[in-house]
């Protein structure tokens, strides 16, 4: 097992090599990763949506949720979320500022296109159809989640982001302690589980949760008051983002930089 001293200087390199990437590369992990994240967004509402005991059902998909991130570690894609860690090297000289902002923008949007592809997999594929279309559950939950995540205030949405990006990051940090594929998905797999019990704000799962409402209630009909792009961005995706960037930049990957990586300033000796 690697020591959080060693997981934060094999980081180093790690987040140096994410800023070099080229684009179209960038991009096409960012799709991957996205679409991970989505796959296990809706297998999390198919897993809860028969439960009648809610904090049950919501235990359920917490469970099947962690998934989504086994895959982006292990099959290999970015993920903007694990990758507000690059502040690390950045913070260490190793990487520039301006690589990690093009590392996000170009993953972000990768991300975002991966989500909405399996949205619209989903929804047009009919998957809702699964226990009887709207009248079954699953179409009227995947609305309902889009519409309450839609709804929350600027400031919930935000400290929801930082919670989320937390323990996100903090599973991508203990995933790299571990040598082994079983030990880093048992490694991710608590932290995961935790925030989506806690119902914390996850930005690029919010990239398929939400469009996947708004399309599965116009296919099935469904009203949903203020479900809408423009309240998608505003009360949701902006504020979890930035949300998501504190938490794991700010509140994961400065501490650790400083604990184990930080040089301590020459002092001048005088005679």
């Amino acid at each position: 097992m690697n020591s959080p001293a060693e997981i934060a200087k094999n980081y180093l390199a790690i987040g140096k090599a994410k800023t070099q990437n080229g684009a179209l590369k960038l991009l096409v992990l960012g799709i991957l990763a996205g679409a991970f994240i989505a796959l296990a967004g809706i297998g999390a509402t198919t897993a809860a949506v028969s439960v009648s005991s809610a904090s049950v059902g919501k235990f359920l998909g917490a469970c099947i949720f962690p998934v989504g991130l086994t895959m982006v570690l292990i099959a290999g894609s970015e993920l903007f979320t694990g990758n507000t860690l690059i502040i690390i090297p950045v913070l260490s000289r190793e990487a520039t500022l301006g690589g990690m902002l093009y590392n996000w923008v170009v993953v972000y949007i990768g991300n975002f296109i991966g989500a909405i592809a399996v949205a619209l997999l989903v929804v047009y594929g009919h998957t809702p159809d699964l226990f009887g279309g709207a009248d079954g559950g699953l179409a009227a939950s995947i609305v309902k989640i889009a519409a309450a995540k839609s709804s929350l205030g600027f400031g919930d949405a935000f400290v929801r982001g930082i919670s989320c990006n937390f323990l996100v990051c903090i599973a991508v940090w203990i995933s790299f302690a571990a040598k082994d594929v079983v030990g880093k998905f048992w490694g991710l797999y608590m932290p995961i589980m935790l925030f989506v019990l806690c119902g914390f704000e996850h930005s690029v799962a919010n990239m398929y949760y939400v469009p996947a409402g708004i399309f599965a209630a116009a296919e099935y009909g469904i009203d949903a008051a203020g479900l809408t792009w423009g309240n998608f961005f505003i009360h949701n995706l902006i504020p979890v983002t930035l949300g998501n960037i504190v938490g794991g930049s700010l509140l994961v990957g400065v501490p650790y930089w400083f604990v184990y990586l930080r040089q301590p300033k020459k002092q001048l000796v005088t005679k």
